[in-house]
């Protein structure tokens, strides 16, 4: 069934199919506001001036601009340093997480062993351990190998993922078996196999592992403020947020400020976000939910 139009006919579950969009588009734009009106806060609490920070009710649009919070926040802190220590932290880790995730990945789709579930189920349910819980035997730990205000206890204890390893198994259990099997009818070992057929395949995977451990190193606080410490004019080993989290004194916080420092440290992850979000998705969709 169809119904003329100025362009030809238009059948009916053409129709259908254009107000279902609609709908979707008039039930995702509210919810995209509600989403990115924390972050327009942000920004316009940056532009304040602070006498006018606490003004009830306040304003959605600012009357005063105060581009000078930048300035102010950016030389009260040595961030350049920050964004070393948190760029050598951060692809640190991912490249850590990569390869462990990749290897046990790999491992748990495709070879056979005993103990292959058990060992399976115990690293899935790891998942609901909280880190908070323990990070006091681990700070032990860390003192006792001397690791404290180092790198290396930064990245070492983050180097394996279970949402990585969980990402790359479903991603290698997604492959046709008649690549293993044709693979292995040509002699080719599990190693050649790995890296020069199976991890290209993957990529989409594990550039959804790659974005996803290194935002979440990106905005790691708890770990690095436990296991690290500064002197308060030099940022010594210590990450971004760590930078972030000094403007709350025990005097007051200046939240004009902070919200500055929020905008110019959030600004990387959302760049690389934006560009690499395609591959995000795509890793997502075809990583699967095969068992």
């Amino acid at each position: 069934m169809s119904v003329p139009g100025r362009r030809g006919r238009i059948s009916l579950p053409a129709r259908r199919a254009r107000r279902a969009a609609l709908l979707r588009y008039l039930l995702l734009v509210p919810v995209c506001v509600v989403l990115a009106f924390p972050f327009y806060w942000v920004v316009l609490t940056s532009l304040v001036p602070t006498n006018h920070v606490f003004d009830f009710p306040p304003s959605l649009w600012p009357r005063w601009w105060d581009f000078g919070n930048y300035a102010t926040a950016w030389n009260g802190t040595p961030w350049l340093n920050y964004f070393v220590n948190t760029g050598v932290i951060a692809l640190g880790t991912t490249l850590l997480v990569l390869i462990t995730s990749t290897l046990a990945g790999f491992s748990l789709a495709t070879m056979r062993f005993a103990g292959k579930r058990l060992l399976t189920g115990l690293i899935f349910a790891s998942l609901i351990m909280p880190a908070i819980v323990v990070i006091i035997p681990d700070y032990v730990i860390a003192n006792s190998l001397g690791w404290l205000n180092t790198y290396q206890v930064q990245i070492v204890p983050w180097g394996a993922s279970t949402f990585g390893i969980f990402l790359m198994r479903q991603a290698f259990l997604g492959l046709p078996n008649d690549l293993y099997d044709a693979a292995r009818i040509d002699g080719c070992s599990r190693r050649f196999f790995l890296w020069s057929v199976g991890v290209p395949l993957v990529r989409p995977a594990l550039t959804t592992v790659a974005l996803y451990i290194f935002v979440g190193s990106y905005n790691a606080l708890l770990w690095p403020l436990v296991m690290t410490s500064s002197n308060g004019t030099d940022a010594g080993v210590q990450p971004i947020e760590v930078g972030v989290y000094s403007f709350i004194g025990e005097n007051g916080t200046a939240f004009n400020q902070l919200c500055a420092a929020v905008v110019f440290t959030m600004l990387p992850v959302i760049l690389i976000f934006l560009l690499m979000q395609r591959q995000f998705v795509e890793g997502v969709m075809h990583s699967g939910l095969k068992g």
